[in-house]
This record gives structure tokens, sequence and C-alpha cells, in this order.
């Protein structure tokens, strides 16, 4: 899926328990070249070089990471000036600050400014991302973003829910205007996935549960990461070529069902 040499600028990058790290590793496994970023020194120090246990330190010497704080523009600027040459993006950012945004019992909020911090760096910084990115890619490229279900309201999920549903519309916007670049824009919308995204939003466990009554395919929590990553590399790779605007769901099916499995519906244990 991915040309031997490749380069992909992966963004976002928390900890190694993230669909970003499963989609890079995936790439550098399959010869491509992976270039990380982080939205500043501290924030990597703190989450992956403390935070992340199971990489030695020759391990996390080797990646090239690079930091990008997505709301300032001269950084973004800044970043792909610096990497040159690319095949493609992988976009997994996003924030809502769970006091305010996250969790309450209805979606109004006087934390105006929270609210327009989350769509800046949850949806906007798409289009920043997508502006600096493009002349990079000289011969065409990809650019993939992480979603949850932007089409369906989720009760706690709130503000976060309206981010995604902005960043899905952005995401076919950006395709119509890029695609005469040979530039495809598109989202890859997972089932909830334990991750270090995940603790922050209130009753995450809710989300879980719900998918176990819905999804036609068992969806694992934690295993799954790895098959949303799947998808994430042929989105970004040379099979998907003529694929773009599309939010591509890797849910295990429950995007599309109405109502809760019957009991004969179920899948086995």
């Amino acid at each position: 899926m991915i040309e031997p040499g490749s380069t992909y600028v992966v963004m976002g990058i928390l900890n190694t328990d993230s669909i970003a790290y499963a989609t890079g590793k995936l790439i550098e496994e399959l010869g491509g070249k992976v270039v990380w970023t982080a939205q500043n020194e501290r924030m990597k120090k703190i989450f992956f070089d403390r935070g992340c246990k199971d990489l030695t330190q020759e391990e996390k010497d080797a990646m090239n990471f690079k930091y990008c704080d997505v709301t300032i523009d001269a950084e973004v600027e800044a970043l792909f000036e610096e990497v040159g040459e690319i095949d493609g993006v992988l976009h997994s950012i996003g924030y809502a600050n769970p006091k305010t945004c996250l969790g309450a019992e209805e979606m109004y909020t006087e934390a105006t400014q929270d609210v327009l911090q989350g769509f800046h760096i949850s949806a906007a910084s798409l289009a920043t991302v997508a502006h600096f990115a493009a002349p990079k890619m000289k011969k065409g490229g990809s650019i993939v973003t992480l979603s949850f279900e932007g089409s369906r309201p989720f009760p706690y999920y709130n503000w976060m829910g309206v981010n995604k549903a902005a960043l899905e519309a952005l995401v076919r916007a950006l395709a119509r205007n890029m695609g005469k670049d040979y530039i495809r824009v598109n989202a890859v919308s997972a089932g909830p996935l334990t991750t270090k995204a995940a603790s922050s939003i209130p009753y995450f466990e809710h989300l879980s549960k719900t998918w176990e009554e819905i999804s036609p395919l068992p969806w694992d929590t934690v295993e799954d990461k790895a098959e949303v990553a799947n998808a994430c590399v042929f989105m970004l790779g040379k099979y998907s070529k003529k694929i773009t605007g599309q939010t591509i769901f890797v849910d295990g099916g429950a995007n599309f069902m109405g109502g809760v499995l019957m009991d004969f519906e179920k899948p086995a244990k």
C-alpha cells in the first residue's frame, strides 16, 4: 500500500496507545518514512518520553520528531518547510475542554472561548495543515483525518460531536478544492477506542457499551486500533487514488444500524 521510501507526516502523537502511532508504525513496516509531530516539547516529554514504557530509549531516539502547534500558522508553515517533499499527512488532532464542552446534560455553555478553541483545534486546523502541506506534495498525495461518527449525536460527547461533524464537512470542502492538485482528502471514522484522548471523554464506557449493543461485527476497544490503522494506511497509500471527500467507517458497522442488535444477531463470543 505504501511506496518504499515515501514520506508521511503523522501529526498529533501522544503515546504508543493511539491510532496515530499504530498508523505510523505500519507505514514504516511497509517501507515508508514517518515524521512524527507533537504539539510541543513539554507534551512530548510528559506523554511520550515518560509515559511510553513499552519502547526503549533507543527506539524513541530513532523516531523523527518535530513540534507543531496547529493553532499557530507560523509553526505549521515552518514544519512543512523543514520536512520538504512528502506523500501524505495523517491529521490525528482533536481537543475539547472536558469540563465545559463534554459530559454535561445539555449543550449550552457559557465557555464560548472553550467552544471556539475546540473547533479551531479539532476541525479548522485541518485546513491550516492542508494549506501548508499541499505545496510539498508535488506529485499529489493524501491527507487523512480521524473522526468519530459526525452524523449522529451521542450523550456526553456534546461539542466534540459538533466538531467532528464540522471536520467531516471540511474534508468534503477541501477535497473539492484540492483535487486539481491531485491531492485527496478523506476522514476515517473509528469506533470507540481506549486511548489517551478517550480517557478525557466523560462516560466513555457508555460509548463502549453502545457499540456492544449495535455493532454487527464484534468491536474491541483495545485491539481494533490496528484495524483503524490499516484503513488509514490504505487511504494514505497508492491503492486509494480515486477516493476523496469520503468518511470511511471502521467501526464494526455500527454507523448504519437502526436500533440495537436482536439476540440472534449478536456476534458469537
